[in-house]
């Protein structure tokens, strides 16, 4: 008779006969990541719900994508909530063994674990891929922000005290960023965005927006990292470039671009049923795969299109600026996510103009000489764009669209989405003198 799942062991016979030796070194490890603000920040979401990821179809009575399904009944239900325990079976095992090991080592690692487990950053019940990133963490390739306990003060990024060090991260590595961003800046030129909505007659920029708005809402409730949201949206505005789509569809778009942007940049990419069940099961498993199959044919399998989230990372290492004045800079850059007037920006200079921004609302420095060099924009060049960017975080247009807002709200984020904004007046002024 086949072992329960429950009883099995979460990774295995090796994992368990050394877990014992190594809880107490990963608790140290997770208590010291809570420093590393900018990799809680790219995996960490204190907006998204508790358990499992919420189901959710992104643009509800917009679409007729549930008008066939039938009203959900409790036998549903049920099935869908053993569906949910199921999927967090590893995760439950582990957290029970690494507890049951806790107990054995002796009191005083008592006050770690409640430590660990009281950081309102850390969610509970979410997918086990997540769960077992603290003991994997040394086996894997070094993430974001990872030099921060080597570089300490709050007022400095990682690594800020020398710009020409050699780091850890490959975009940051001075020894390759330079030919990299090059590189980036070349590519920016094969992957132009049209104005695709002209040819778009069932789809409109508001359901681009809702569906954009759902996707924050997707990396939130997953954990990953920023990249794959930015890199995603890339991929549903190039693949309707070249596709005329159904509204009942965009969705299905929006959710395998996701897939694809996680496959892309993730260590652990959430798994199709995991799409399928937010989708609040409107497609089938193979109007996944067949969608994710006609979006990179229509690309070339060629996904590797630059993103404005890299380049601010490294304006702001050029710029020797503290990790608020860059997380205001990506606020600002993540509201330009959903606003189809953004769509046809190349991602460096949208980049560029995003942190200049940020620079003159938190009036900590200007457009320098060092600046001009790395981004390959001088101030002048960034002047209309910087006024559309300050105009937008002025005036909300979509009121009923907050997932972004509500993100950078929260403290682990500085709350820089309540920064007062500039008046367009005194920017005028500003951009004046800047010239």
């Amino acid at each position: 008779m086949p072992v329960p799942r429950s009883s099995r062991p979460a990774h295995g016979k090796g994992l368990r006969s050394s877990q014992t030796q190594t809880v107490e070194s990963t608790r140290g490890e997770a208590l010291r990541d809570v420093d590393k603000e900018e990799n809680s920040q790219a995996k960490r979401s204190p907006s998204s719900p508790q358990g499992a990821p919420k189901k959710r179809s992104a643009f509800g009575d917009l679409t007729n994508a549930h008008q066939n399904q039938p009203t959900q009944s409790k036998k549903e239900v049920v099935k869908g909530t053993a569906k949910k325990t199921l999927r967090s079976t590893v995760a439950h095992d582990l957290s029970k063994n690494n507890e049951i090991n806790l107990k054995k080592s002796g009191s005083k690692s008592l006050p770690e674990e409640a430590s660990v487990s009281s950081e309102p950053t850390v969610k509970e019940g979410l997918m086990p891929i997540k769960e077992e990133k603290p003991v994997l963490v040394q086996e894997g390739p070094v993430v974001e922000g990872a030099s921060a306990a080597v570089q300490p003060g709050p007022s400095k990024m990682p690594g800020m005290e020398n710009t020409e060090k050699v780091e850890e991260d490959l975009y940051a590595n001075t020894e390759y960023a330079k030919d990299i961003f090059r590189y980036m800046r070349k590519r920016e030129e094969i992957f132009p965005v049209s104005n695709y909505m002209v040819k778009q007659h069932d789809i409109s920029k508001d359901m681009r927006a809702i569906l954009v708005d759902w996707m924050v809402e997707v990396q939130e409730n997953f954990e990953l990292t920023h990249e794959t949201l930015y890199l995603a949206v890339k991929l549903v505005d190039h693949y309707l470039m070249q596709v005329v789509c159904l509204r009942d569809k965009l969705q299905l778009i929006g959710s395998t671009a996701i897939l694809i942007a996680s496959k892309f940049e993730e260590r652990c990419p959430p798994c199709i049923d995991d799409f399928l069940y937010i989708c609040d099961d409107a497609y089938q498993r193979e109007e996944l795969l067949s969608m994710e199959i006609s979006i990179l044919h229509t690309l070339n399998f060629d996904i590797n299109i630059p993103i404005a989230y890299r380049f601010l990372r490294r304006f702001a290492k050029c710029a020797h600026v503290n990790m608020e004045t860059l997380t205001l800079a990506r606020f600002i850059c993540e509201l330009t996510l959903q606003e189809y007037d953004y769509v046809q920006e190349r991602a460096s200079k949208l980049a560029a103009s995003c942190f200049f921004l940020a620079l003159k609302m938190k009036n900590v420095g200007k457009w320098t000489p060092a600046l001009e060099r790395y981004s390959g924009y001088q101030s002048t060049d960034l002047f209309s764009l910087v006024k559309r960017l300050n105009f937008l975080l002025t005036y909300q247009r979509y009121d009923k669209l907050k997932a972004v807002r509500t993100k950078y709200s929260h403290k682990i984020f500085f709350e820089v989405a309540k920064t007062p904004t500039l008046d367009m007046l005194k920017l005028e002024e500003i951009l004046k003198n800047s010239d």
